[in-house]
C-alpha cells in the first residue's frame, strides 16, 4: 500500500523507509495474535519453551469465578510454532481523507498518529520473523492473548483499601467493570524467537483492524531520528526491581513506557497531556519480578528461572500439611487448629486459624474479646467459623488474651500463588490486615513495594488480594501455641 504526502511539508517525508525500530536500541515490535499456550508445543521438540509467565495480583491462584480460557488469573507465555511479529517498515504523512484508506486495510499493520484535523502520520509494519508478541487488554477480541480486567482494590478504582477480600482471597470477580479503565487493547509484549528469549513491553496493541490509533488529544510527538512516538490515555506503567527480585528483593522506580518501548518518568497524572521526562539509561526490557500496571490491575512477570525458585501448588499444599501436622492449638479453647484446604478460599471453616494483627497470637475463632459497642460483636455472631459464613470486615478491634495488645482479629489463609512467592521457605508470617500467610521473605518483600492506585497515588498492598497493608511493617511474625498433650 502507497500513501501520497500531505499538501503540507511535514518532517520526515510523506514516505520514508524505516530501517531502525521505532526504538533506536531495542528490537521490533511485534503483533500478537489469539493463540493459546498449547498452540506452542513443537513437533519433535520435548518441552516448548517458555518466555515467561504474567501474574495478576490480587487474586491469590484464580480468579473467584474460575479461570476460563483467556480470562484467567495468570498466564504463561510459550515459542510459537509460527513467528507474529511486526516491524516498522514505512512512515507516511498523509492527510485526513487518506487515514481511513490507510486504516481499512485490514492487512497491513500500522499506528496512526493524529496531528490534527487535516494531518496524521501513519506507520506501516512488516512482518518480523525473529519475534514473537503477546497482546494484553480488556477486550475479548481473538487478537488479545490475556484478557485482564479491573482487580478490587487497584489503581482503577478509587484508591480506596480492598476491604473484606482477605476472606476469600480473590480480590475481584473477574467480570468486567462497568466503568472499567484498563484499556481494550492495553499493552503488547514482544518476546525474541532466540536466545536468551529477550521480553519487551510497549503501551498499546493492535486492534482488530490490525491498527493502533492516537487521536488528537493523546500524547504524541516526534522523536529525535524524525520518527513518532506516544502515550496511551492512563498509561502503561512498569516497575523493575532494583536488585534481583528472589535474592535481594527491593522496589525500583516506577516509569512509563511508550507506543514505541521507550521509558519516561510519570506524568503529573496518570492521563496528563504532558509526557514525562525521556529516561535513557533505562529500557523496557523486562526482568524476573518486573511490574505492568495497566490502571485497573497490575501484573507480575516471572521468568522460567525465577519460577524455579518458587514453591509449586503441590509444595504448598505439602507446607499446608506439615502445618497442621503440628497440631496447633488455640491457647485459650485448646482445640487443635488446622488451615484449609487450598481449594477453600470463600468461607471460614470451624477448625480456620485466627491471628491477633498487632501481636502475631494464633487463636481459634471466639466471639469475644472486642474493645468497641456491644453491637460489633453481635454482627461477628452471625457470621463466626461456627456457622460456616465468611467473618464480616467491620468486626472491630480485639484485645488478645495472651498480650493484651488490641488491634484487628482476622482468620489466617495460606497464600495459593507460587508464582507471587520470593522464596519456597516455610509459612510463618501473615500480611496486614488481611492474613494471608506466607514466608519472612515474601512479606518483607512484597511490604517494600508502593502499587499504583487510583491517578496518582502509590501503596504496599497484599499480592494475594490487593488488601493496602497497614501497621509498622505491613506484616506480622505468627505465634502457634502447640499441644498441650
Amino acid at each position: 500500500m502507497v500513501l501520497e504526502g500531505s499538501s503540507e511539508a511535514l518532517c520526515p517525508p510523506p514516505s520514508l523507509e524505516l530501517r531502525p525500530s521505532c526504538n533506536k536500541t531495542q528490537p521490533s515490535p511485534t503483533l500478537g495474535s489469539g493463540s493459546q499456550p498449547h498452540d506452542a508445543l513443537f513437533p519433535g521438540d520435548k518441552e516448548p519453551i517458555k518466555y515467561g509467565e504474567l501474574i495478576v495480583l490480587g487474586h491469590n491462584g484464580s480468579l473467584a469465578s474460575g479461570d476460563k480460557g483467556r480470562r484467567r488469573s495468570r498466564l504463561a507465555l510459550y515459542k510459537r510454532p509460527k513467528s507474529n511479529g511486526v516491524k516498522p517498515d514505512v512512515i507516511h504523512n498523509v492527510s485526513t481523507p487518506l487515514v481511513s484508506k490507510a486504516l481499512s486495510n485490514k492487512s497491513q499493520h500500522s499506528i496512526s498518529y493524529t496531528l490534527s484535523r487535516s494531518h496524521s502520520v501513519i506507520v506501516e509494519y512488516t512482518h518480523d520473523p525473529n519475534t514473537d508478541m503477546f497482546q494484553i487488554g480488556r477486550s475479548t477480541e481473538s487478537m488479545i492473548d490475556f484478557v485482564v480486567t479491573d482487580t478490587a482494590g487497584s489503581g482503577g478504582g478509587s484508591g480506596g483499601q480492598g476491604q473484606g477480600q482477605g476472606q476469600g482471597g480473590s480480590g475481584g470477580d473477574g467480570g468486567q467493570s462497568a466503568q472499567s479503565t484498563i484499556s481494550r487493547y492495553a499493552c503488547r509484549i514482544m518476546c525474541d524467537r532466540s536466545a536468551p528469549y529477550t521480553a519487551r513491553i510497549y503501551a498499546a496493541g493492535f486492534d482488530s483492524s490490525k491498527n493502533i490509533f492516537l487521536g488528537e488529544r493523546a500524547a504524541k510527538w516526534r522523536t529525535s531520528d524524525g520518527l513518532m512516538d506516544g502515550l496511551t490515555t492512563n498509561g502503561v506503567l512498569v516497575m523493575h526491581p532494583a536488585g534481583e527480585f528472589v535474592s535481594e528483593p527491593a522496589p525500583g522506580v516506577w516509569r512509563e513506557i511508550s507506543v514505541c518501548g521507550n521509558v519516561f518518568a510519570l506524568r503529573e497524572t496518570r492521563s496528563a497531556q504532558q509526557r514525562g521526562k525521556l529516561v535513557e539509561n533505562e529500557s523496557n526490557m523486562l526482568q524476573d519480578g518486573s511490574l505492568i500496571d495497566l490502571c485497573g490491575a497490575t501484573l507480575l512477570w516471572r521468568t522460567p528461572g525465577g519460577l524455579r525458585r518458587t514453591p509449586t501448588l503441590k509444595q504448598l499444599e505439602s507446607l499446608r500439611q506439615e502445618l497442621n501436622a503440628a497440631r496447633p492449638q488455640c491457647p485459650v479453647g485448646f482445640n487443635t487448629l488446622a488451615f484449609p484446604s487450598l481449594a477453600q478460599r470463600a468461607t471460614v471453616d470451624k477448625k480456620q486459624p485466627w491471628v491477633y494483627m498487632n501481636c502475631g497470637h494464633v487463636h481459634g475463632y471466639h466471639n469475644w474479646g472486642f474493645r468497641k459497642e456491644k453491637g460489633a460483636g453481635s454482627s461477628a455472631v452471625g457470621g463466626g467459623a461456627g456457622s460456616g459464613g465468611t467473618a464480616p470486615a467491620s468486626t472491630g478491634d480485639r484485645e488478645c488474651p495472651m498480650c493484651r495488645r488490641v488491634g484487628p482479629y482476622v482468620p489466617l489463609w495460606l497464600g495459593c500463588e507460587g508464582g507471587l512467592y520470593l522464596d519456597a521457605g516455610p509459612p510463618t508470617h501473615a500480611f496486614c490486615p488481611c492474613g494471608h500467610v506466607c514466608s519472612e521473605k515474601t512479606v518483607q518483600g512484597w511490604s517494600q513495594i508502593p502499587l499504583p492506585h487510583g491517578t496518582h497515588a502509590f501503596h504496599a498492598a497484599c499480592p494475594f488480594c490487593g488488601t493496602w497493608l497497614t501497621g509498622e511493617h505491613g506484616h506480622v511474625k505468627l505465634i502457634f501455641q502447640g499441644p498441650v498433650d
